[in-house]
């Protein structure tokens, strides 16, 4: 029990109340089907739950049945018992200001992590945290109900680029095999995750993909999404890894930097990874983190001028980094 920090979170959930969820900032949906789904345990549990997450729900997952669980703001200080934190490498990253003084939990899968709450389960071999939520439901004796299986299988294989990346292993198809025998419907989450496009979506496709850039050695494809393109298509905000992937499709491309503009002279660099290229290295090298195949950070200058020196940079060390 001492060591176990699945049991550990099982005693205090048992000992607790009130319960809180939140995830990380700009939360994706392996956090927010997660968060959905311990909704549902911890109420099978008899327990009071709330999910309250800094950053608005991005699409297609605004859509998701049962999104009307999941607040937008701050965690009121002392209203909580426990604080369950998803894929936080510390508490700055969940964007809440008021929750210094909770019993934390810290359910991460990512190697970056700052092992900062009073229980911390961090596994980076799970494919996704929804991975690490199916063993803590059986630990919790809860019967993994239709609804929970699939807010489950949803998280894993999203953050999974339905089997394609590099996090995907044994365990992920295993646990998401259980969940379909406990209901989950693979065909209903593809169709949300990936039939679900408006007209304006496609359009935005083009847009990206007609600023393609390759490098000398064609190993590094560079794309970028002006705010522009969103605001003449009256998007607020729109789910782009289908772009990545594609992008990332190219042959002899190891390596894919999609630029988005966040704010005058700043984008978030989101870099897609194949092979032996390690994209969580290189985004820890310009102050970011990620998996393997899967990372990103944030850069501040003129768009020009970084799309010829971050790739140039990228390629010193991709060779580096593929031999790690």
């Amino acid at each position: 029990m001492k060591n176990d920090p699945i049991k550990l979170i099982c005693k205090k959930i048992i000992q607790s109340q009130r319960i809180v969820i939140t995830s990380h900032l700009r939360p994706d949906g392996d956090s927010i089907c997660t968060s959905l789904a311990l909704n549902f345990i911890g109420k099978r549990l008899g327990k009071e739950m709330a999910i309250i997450n800094k950053d608005n729900t991005p699409f297609p997952f605004n859509q998701y049945p049962d999104i009307e669980n999941i607040q937008i703001g701050q965690i009121a200080p002392q209203k909580f018992d426990v604080v369950i934190l998803l894929e936080c490498a510390n508490v700055s990253r969940s964007g809440q200001l008021s929750i210094d003084d909770y019993f934390k939990i810290n359910m991460d899968h990512h190697f970056s992590n700052d092992y900062y709450a009073d229980i911390n389960w961090v596994d980076p071999q799970a494919s996704a945290v929804a991975e690490m939520a199916v063993k803590l439901c059986k630990q919790l004796d809860v019967q993994i109900t239709p609804e929970i299986a699939n807010h489950l299988y949803c998280g894993i294989v999203s953050d999974t680029g339905s089997f394609q990346f590099s996090n995907t292993n044994a365990e992920a198809f295993r646990a998401c095999s259980e969940l379909v025998s406990y209901g989950a419907s693979p065909i209903k989450v593809s169709e949300l995750l990936f039939n679900n496009n408006p007209p304006e979506k496609i359009k935005l496709l083009g847009y990206v993909l007609s600023t393609l850039r390759m490098n000398e050695t064609g190993d590094v494809a560079v794309i970028t999404m002006f705010k522009e393109y969103l605001e003449k298509l009256n998007l607020k905000e729109i789910e782009t890894e289908d772009i990545t992937t594609l992008t990332r499709s190219i042959k002899g491309v190891k390596m894919v930097l999609f630029f988005k503009q966040m704010a005058e002279d700043t984008f978030r660099v989101s870099l897609r990874s194949k092979g032996s290229a390690n994209a969580a290295k290189i985004a820890e090298y310009f102050g970011g983190g990620g998996h393997r195949h899967a990372a990103g950070f944030t850069v501040k200058g003129k768009h020009e001028k970084l799309i010829q020196d971050i790739p140039k940079k990228v390629r010193e060390l991709l060779i580096d980094t593929e031999i790690s």
